[in-house]
């Protein structure tokens, strides 16, 4: 049986959690941001698949329950506390705490710099269940964080690949003016240089109230030939996606859009229909009132690896424990098995190509080929590692 509570991260201490000698319960803090504003009731009505669709609460405990027969069975239970934490400084401390208070492993779903802070706060395994930032899987890597969501990169490499399969080789690319966007927009072009696509123009476009800018916001003008040239498809970068949403079938030429609009690559999608997907989504929307989106199957996962490493591993030690997590190979329901890679903490698995009503493909795409596992097409491989605290 799994119990949730939500705990300020000072009441941890004081809430039962006080550090016994190791028994066969092993007990997990999910830390959360308070006042998230990915939940903001205005961002969940806008539906976009991409975006959170609810607490990552709700689908880790899924999974809790889920491998409750499995648990028993081995004489091991798992408990399952919420923190909520305001910043880097507090997620810290609140790591710190639970680890002082005897808990197992912690799940983030928290900024990158926040997860990082989670990572730093002590030795627990820290499981990233909301930040895509390739910086945690490169320059600011640590030897105890694992990645179940795909990294940005995985992402751009997955619709990458698609093109390729679908000759679609004339990128035209814009991108929105956040740090975010740019961000993504630098992993963007990794990626078309990766899969020799190219660049055949980059623009910039921005939703401003002010007129003189209203042109940076007119699809027409921003895809149009005498300043584009010819090209096969849009690829928007759009973290926030508002104007993103309003691009397809607006652009100069009747092209296709991919990124954040469009054909999107994400780690789930509620239409999904192989390999018990359905099965899945049906098990969140029975407990939570909603579909599985890509952001609650990261949470899912996380709570599937808690329980492989708490079967495998039921009466300890915590370092036996860390080991069976950090080398779990787990069913992810897209049709093969899922591990850690070795050099980046990060979950290989397939991604879904969706435009939010249908599964149209998968990555990687049939043909691309690699000299040990074809999922390590999709984000950074061994050769191309740059974090230093997992030589």
């Amino acid at each position: 049986m799994t119990w949730v509570v939500r705990l300020g991260a000072a009441a941890l201490l004081a809430a039962g959690l006080a550090a016994p000698a190791w028994s066969a319960t092993f007990k997990v803090v999910l830390l959360v941001p308070a006042d998230d504003d990915r939940l903001a009731r205005s961002r969940i009505e806008r539906g976009l698949p991409a975006h959170p669709s609810g607490p990552a609460a709700d689908a880790l405990k899924v999974a809790l329950d889920e491998g409750a027969l499995e648990l028993d069975t081995a004489g091991a239970r798992l408990e399952l506390s919420v923190v909520e934490v305001a910043d880097a400084a507090a997620t810290r401390a609140a790591v710190a705490a639970a680890e002082k208070a005897g808990a197992a492993a912690v799940v983030t779903d928290l900024p990158a710099a926040w997860t990082v802070a989670a990572a730093d706060g002590g030795k627990l395994p820290v499981l990233n269940v909301g930040a895509g930032d390739d910086a945690l899987r490169q320059e600011q890597c640590r030897r105890n964080l694992l990645h179940l969501s795909p990294s940005e990169r995985m992402r751009a490499d997955a619709l990458a690949q698609a093109l390729v399969a679908r000759k679609w080789t004339q990128v035209l690319l814009l991108s929105g003016p956040s740090d975010a966007d740019r961000d993504r927009t630098t992993t963007v072009q990794a990626s078309l240089r990766r899969y020799a696509l190219k660049l055949v123009a980059s623009k910039p476009f921005k939703l401003s109230a002010d007129p003189r800018e209203r042109d940076l916001a007119n699809p027409l003008l921003l895809t149009g030939t005498a300043s584009s040239g010819s090209y096969d498809v849009v690829w928007v970068v759009d973290v926030d996606g508002e104007f993103a949403a309003g691009l397809p079938y607006r652009t100069a030429l009747p092209r296709p859009v991919v990124g954040d609009a469009g054909l999107l690559a994400l780690a789930w999608s509620p239409r999904f229909e192989r390999f018990g997907a359905p099965q899945v989504t049906r098990r969140l929307t029975k407990a939570a009132g909603r579909p599985m989106g890509a952001h609650d199957w990261a949470a899912w996962m996380a709570g599937k690896a808690l329980v492989a490493a708490a079967v495998a591993q039921p009466k300890g030690p915590l370092p036996a424990f860390h080991k069976a997590l950090a080398d779990a190979e787990l069913d992810g329901s897209k049709g093969v098995k899922l591990s850690f890679r070795a050099w980046d903490g990060q979950l290989r698995q397939p991604l879904l190509l969706t435009d939010g009503i249908s599964v149209v493909g998968s990555a990687p795409v049939e043909g691309v080929l690699h000299p040990k596992n074809t999922l390590d097409t999709l984000g950074a491989d061994a050769a191309e590692r740059l974090c230093k605290a997992r030589l």
